[in-house]
């Protein structure tokens, strides 16, 4: 999908998203420079943040 969905993710979605472990999504999505978004006291992804970093990643 061109643009991505403005759906917001949990941690745990995004790591299965990305196809990572959540341990591993948690150690490492400041350094990979993927956007978060506080939603209260919770971390929350952008689906569209995650698909723009996937297409970085592979092209």
């Amino acid at each position: 999908m061109r643009g991505g969905s403005n759906k917001l993710l949990t941690p745990l979605e995004a790591a299965q998203f990305l196809a990572v472990s959540l341990s591993t999504f948690y150690s490492n999505w400041r350094r990979w420079g993927i956007k978060a978004h506080r939603v209260g006291k919770h971390l929350r992804f952008r689906e569209r943040d995650l698909e723009s970093w996937l297409e970085l990643q592979v092209a």
